[in-house]
Formats: structure tokens, C-alpha cells, sequence
């Protein structure tokens, strides 16, 4: 069985990493909450949406993926800060963000504005307490434990024909051996299901998840339809287009690869967490942005994204976007070798042997995993060594009054 050196926890689990979270309960401390995180090495702060979201089923999503966050592997403490004790609206509060993480046996602590005498005051606590948590967290060091307790999550995007071919394929096998050895992976975009749902439909385990898939791809290409769009005449894309790809079909069977060939144990959605081992669906938006938030909440302790890099530029390319999802680090992969020699400063591994036919699919997937070991056992990715991180988006889907 292969191993991988991670951070203990006390319900069982390990981390791939060792961060304290700052976690605003209001809008309205998002600032102090930042500042708190910005004062103390060790956190990683996560930001509420404006407004704490458009309805009450957005509340819901926004605490749900909170608390997901917080019960995450890599999580090692947690520390929620208010403006009162009791604010706003009751689907987002600290008795509810503090109840949840602590089941996983997450230290937590709170720093509560109005109590403590303002700003300056609230400012200063927290950043007292956040550096005890971050000094708590720093006794644990990292052990010896199984693949098994690893959860890994995929998207794939800037996509081109090596997408489908050699990308997407090599993450779908290192999907299959991770879940052989009793691991769990995570794999969305809806949208990037349309035309070949039946076949990931026909991997659920049962009749109802099998329902979930095809409601949830019926559901995403309705919304398109009512505002006038057709999704199916957006994809492909050019650069899918330029490299052979002609139908709609034929893109999304190349997306679903990186989905390996598993059974497919539930759909979840957006900041849900499953309840067993195994691979899941998760019904959300492709956004780079918005999934690795979710991906995290479900308990993801690495984000892996599979780039074609069709829309690069012929030189000099722009870094891709760092979207860090708080707790996981983000993994940068490519099956196009031009890809990785324009861009070898932000790629972590290069799957184009594939193309080249050096290596076979399972090959390159056990060089892949033997990669993803060494991340998880505290070697950086790339992008870790940027001081940048995007505002990560929630999905919210509730119409705007």
C-alpha cells in the first residue's frame, strides 16, 4: 500500500497541509478578519460573500461550505470572528459554524467585536488567539499513513485535443488507483457533461444517483436555454475546434475522462461533504474560482488542474490564475508538451509522454501519483511559492431581489 506523510487528526484523518483558518461570521468583520490573518503566519483566511447571499438556500451554501472548510483535513484550527453573538440571519452564526467544525475534534475559537470593546480590541484578541491555535498546530508533525486517506479533486480547463487525449486520461487512471486503494476523488463542471451524461449516468451505483446526474445536467442546460443561449453551439471551443473536434460530444467524453471509470457513489452539491470513500460528482459551475471552494469543503486536500493550454500565448504566457482554495493547494498539470515549455515555472507535472507515445496512460499515471504523493507529503507546488491568492467565488444560484 502506498503512503504518503501527512498531519494527524483526531477523528482519524490527515492533512496534506497544516493551516489555521480565519473565518468571518459577518460581512461586516470580513475586514478585521483579514487583518487578524495578514498579523499571524500559519492562517489562511476565507471571505464571506457580500450580503451573506441573495436568499435563504444561499445562507445555507455559504455556512455549508464553511463548516466544510473547517472540517477539512488540512484545516488544524479554526478561528471565527463577529461582530455579535447573535447577527444577521440565523443559517450563518457562530454557534452554528462553531458546532459543526468542532464534531471533527477542530480546535475552534471566537472572537466576538462587540464583546470585547470595538476594533482595536477585537483586532488584538484575535490575533492572540490565532497565534495560539497556529502554536498548537505547529506540535503536530507529520506521519506515515495510507493513500486511503487522501481526497483528491480535478478540473480541467484552457482545454485543447491533448485534453482529452493524454491530460484528462492520466488523472482518470490515478482516479482509479486512488480509489482502488480506498481513497475518495471529486470530480464537476457540469456543463462539461452535456452530450455524454448517459455514460457517467450509467457509472452510479444505484438508480437515484444515477437520477442526480442526469437532473442535475437537464437542470444546468435549462437555466442556459431561459436566458436565450444555447450551450451546445458555445462548445467546442476554438482551440478544440482548430485541433480536430467537431462535435459537442466528442468534447465532453474528452472532459468526463479525468472522471477515470469508478462507480459513481452520489451526486453533492455545492460545499457538500460526502459521507464515505469513493468518487463524487459534484453539481457545480466549471469557474476556477468557485470550485476549488467547494472541492475544499467537501474535504479535497489537493486541487488539481489538468490546463490543455490551446489559448496560450505563442510566447511568453501568462501565469494562470493562482485560485487558491483556502486549505488545498492547487496542482498544475498539462498533456500538451508545448504547454509545459512555455509554461514549465507553473506546471507541476507534464503528461504529454502520452502524445509522444514514451510512456502508456497507466505509465504516466503512476509517475503522476508517485507526484502527488510528494506533494502531499509537504513538497510545494508551484503556485505555493506565489504570495497570491484569488477571491474565491461561492455559487450561489438564487435569484437576486
Amino acid at each position: 500500500m502506498k503512503t504518503f506523510l501527512g498531519y494527524p487528526r483526531s477523528n482519524g484523518t490527515f492533512g496534506t497541509r497544516n493551516w489555521v483558518i480565519v473565518i468571518p461570521a459577518q460581512r461586516e468583520v470580513s475586514m478585521l478578519a483579514c487583518k487578524i490573518h495578514e498579523m499571524v503566519n500559519g492562517t489562511q483566511f476565507l471571505m464571506i460573500p457580500g450580503y451573506w447571499g441573495r436568499s435563504k438556500e444561499d445562507r445555507k451554501v455559504i455556512a455549508r461550505t464553511m463548516i466544510g472548510v473547517g472540517l477539512n483535513p488540512n484545516t488544524a484550527g479554526v478561528l471565527i470572528v463577529s461582530a455579535k453573538k447573535h447577527f444577521g440571519y440565523p443559517e450563518i452564526n457562530n454557534d452554528l459554524l462553531m458546532e459543526n467544525i468542532q464534531t471533527s475534534g477542530t480546535p475552534v475559537r471566537e472572537v466576538i467585536l462587540e464583546d470585547v470593546g470595538g476594533f482595536y480590541n477585537a483586532l488584538g484578541e484575535g490575533v492572540r488567539l490565532a497565534r495560539e491555535l497556529v502554536l498548537e498546530a505547529s506540535r503536530v508533525h507529520r506521519t506515515s499513513c495510507s493513500i486511503q486517506h487522501l481526497n483528491l479533486s480535478v478540473k480541467c480547463g484552457v482545454s485543447d485535443a491533448t485534453s482529452g487525449v493524454a491530460g484528462n486520461p492520466v488523472i482518470g487512471m490515478v482516479f482509479d488507483k486512488l480509489i482502488d486503494a480506498g481513497g475518495t476523488a471529486f470530480f464537476s463542471e457540469t456543463t462539461e457533461l452535456i452530450g455524454g451524461e448517459q455514460m457517467i449516468a450509467d457509472r452510479a451505483v444505484n438508480q437515484q444517483v444515477r437520477q442526480d446526474i442526469l437532473n442535475a445536467v437537464h437542470n444546468i442546460e435549462e437555466k442556459v436555454k431561459s436566458i436565450g443561449e444555447d450551450i451546445r453551439s458555445i462548445n467546442p471551443v476554438p482551440s478544440n475546434i482548430a485541433a480536430g473536434i467537431t462535435t459537442l460530444e466528442e468534447k465532453s467524453i474528452g472532459a468526463i475522462a479525468k472522471s477515470g471509470s469508478q462507480p459513481i457513489q452520489g451526486v453533492l452539491n455545492y460545499g457538500e461533504c460526502p459521507t464515505k470513500a469513493g468518487l463524487y460528482f459534484v453539481d457545480a459551475w466549471m469557474s476556477a474560482v468557485s470550485l476549488p471552494l467547494t472541492y475544499a469543503a467537501a474535504g479535497s486536500q489537493l486541487f488539481i488542474f489538468q490546463m490543455g493550454g490551446g489559448d496560450l500565448p505563442e510566447k511568453y504566457p501568462a501565469m494562470p490564475a493562482v485560485s487558491s482554495p483556502v486549505v488545498s493547494p492547487v496542482m498544475y498539470v498539462t498533456g500538451n508538451k508545448e504547454t509545459y515549455a512555455k509554461a514549465d515555472d507553473s506546471m507541476d507535472f507534464n503528461s504529454s509522454s502520452v502524445m509522444d507515445g514514451t510512456l502508456s496512460i497507466e505509465e504516466t499515471a503512476d509517475n503522476m501519483l508517485e507526484c502527488i504523493i510528494d506533494i502531499a507529503s509537504g513538497t510545494w507546488t508551484k503556485s505555493e511559492s506565489w504570495n497570491y491568492r484569488d477571491q474565491l467565488e461561492y455559487y450561489l444560484t438564487e435569484p437576486c431581489f
